[in-house]
């Protein structure tokens, strides 16, 4: 029988004295409460005390992109998977084969962040200290599913078990939060918070964009008519969120690309999208002015704005066609803030009411463009390694570029932005312990004392998370 390699000192350096640092570091926030301020978990979870997980499959493969684009790249057929089609069509429905074909290929995940979160997953939630192979598949895939028929493995017990403080997830703004209704009313303690995500009616070129449109009207109680009506229900829709406790807003963008379109441009674009006439340049022009305008709000409604940029949403047209968005295709593309933001912070980044939170998937802005804004305007604070560089050594790399221009102190913290809920404490485990061997190799290196090692290592996993997102 082989056993999953999950040593204690994993993650930390190869020096003997910046290991013992590190780990004397990580001993301290360890079992530090989880804040979760940007995720996708599904509220539904926990609006409901008796949510059934179902299989192991429909837990760890079907939801989770990062695990099964790994095996498409490989060219296992995703509908051999189990991932629904748009269509309706055909998809392996024998969950205990998929779960087979997952454990005969757990070596593909070998050094990924991936194998990392369900090795420590796989050890620390389910008790399963087997590695997955075509050998133990069934075995693994038995104790799993006993788990999860447990009470003990309901989302609400795992959140507490998990030392979860708060979980934000990301919602539409046309979403009536009914699952955080329920949550609220049903007495149960944790503290579980939507995020408004507007990107489906502010970017005319969103699929659906004018039903969108048209059900914000009917979410918000405000005929939309024209541009000025869509910023009234837009308005309305943030108060809606932050009553029911949003502290936060998220944007998508494929650029950081800022304009202030006068209010005549503005409705003239809107007018021509209700119409079905924008350009691809209404589009890029319109998100651009909206994303001033969402930080305008900010500034008056006080919550926390993301934004996202860098990622070529669909690449594989084929794969979007038949199984839609979020499915492991989104590849990133170079990105420039300098010129971009410009615009938005001339009129907002010397307001300190306003936070914007910076994430990026082209590391090249780093050190060139993203540490030098955010270490001087005070609007600005810097998102963690994200997505594709969520990992080991992405981490590593942010922190690099990083921190000697902004400073950590101009950072959020760790986001785990997961959908597969189990992950997160996998996911908060590895940042604790990165961070922890980056703080000591800068104790060694006589950068900054043990004093304030101790300090920061508690900024990182816990504090830095809770300013940034007013929470």
């Amino acid at each position: 029988m082989k056993h999953i390699h999950l040593p204690e000192d994993r993650y930390f350096g190869p020096d003997p004295g910046q290991k013992k640092i590190a780990a004397k570091l990580y001993e301290r926030v360890k079992d530090k409460p989880l804040v979760c301020p940007h995720g996708h978990v599904d509220p539904r979870l926990f609006s409901d005390p008796d949510y059934d997980w179902g299989t192991p499959v429909d837990l760890l493969i079907i939801p989770d992109h990062y695990v099964f684009r790994m095996l498409y790249s490989q060219g296992v057929p995703v509908e051999s998977l189990g991932v629904p089609r748009r269509d309706g069509g055909p998809v392996e429905k024998d969950h205990r084969k998929i779960w087979r074909a997952f454990a005969e290929r757990f070596h593909l995940f070998r050094g990924t962040p991936s194998g990392c979160w369900l090795s420590h997953e796989l050890v620390t939630v389910f008790g399963v200290t087997e590695k997955p192979s075509a050998e133990s598949a069934d075995r693994i895939y038995d104790r799993i599913a006993e788990c999860l028929a447990s009470p003990e493995f309901r989302p609400r017990r795992l959140f507490e078990r998990f030392r979860i403080e708060t979980l934000a997830t990301t919602d539409a703004a046309t979403d009536t939060l009914e699952h955080h209704k329920a949550i609220r009313e049903s007495g149960w303690k944790g503290n579980v918070i939507p995020t408004f995500r507007p990107d489906a009616v502010v970017n005319l070129d969103a699929a659906d964009w004018a039903q969108s449109v048209r059900l914000l009207g009917e979410r918000s109680g405000i005929a939309i008519r024209g541009y000025r009506d869509f910023i009234a229900a837009l308005e309305n829709r943030r108060a809606f969120f932050k009553s029911m406790g949003a502290s936060a807003t998220d944007h998508a963008a494929v650029t950081a690309h800022t304009e202030i379109l006068s209010e005549s441009e503005a409705e003239a674009i809107f007018g021509r999208a209700l119409a079905g006439r924008a350009t691809a340049e209404d589009a890029f022009r319109f998100t651009g002015h909206m994303l001033v305008e969402n930080a305008r709000m900010s500034v008056e409604d006080g919550l926390v704005m993301q934004l996202h940029t860098g990622s070529f949403r669909n690449h594989n047209q084929d794969l979007y066609a038949k199984f839609g968005p979020d499915k492991g295709a989104d590849i990133p593309v170079q990105g420039e803030f300098t010129r971009s933001l410009r615009p938005l912070l001339s009129r907002f980044g010397n307001d300190s009411r306003l936070t914007l939170v910076l994430f990026t998937l082209d590391e090249t802005v780093y050190s060139r463009e993203l540490a030098p804004l955010a270490g001087h305007y005070p609007a600005l604070k810097l998102g963690p390694a994200w997505w594709f560089h969520d990992s080991l050594n992405g981490m590593m790399r942010y922190r690099e570029q990083v921190m000697e221009t902004a400073g950590l102190y101009n950072t959020t913290g760790f986001i785990d932005d997961t959908r597969a809920f189990p992950s997160i404490p996998a996911r908060h485990d590895l940042s604790r312990r990165v961070d922890a061997n980056w703080i000591a190799g800068l104790v060694v290196r006589g950068i900054v004392d043990e004093e304030d090692a101790e300090d920061m290592i508690e900024e990182t996993a816990y504090r830095l998370a809770k300013r940034a997102f007013k929470m």
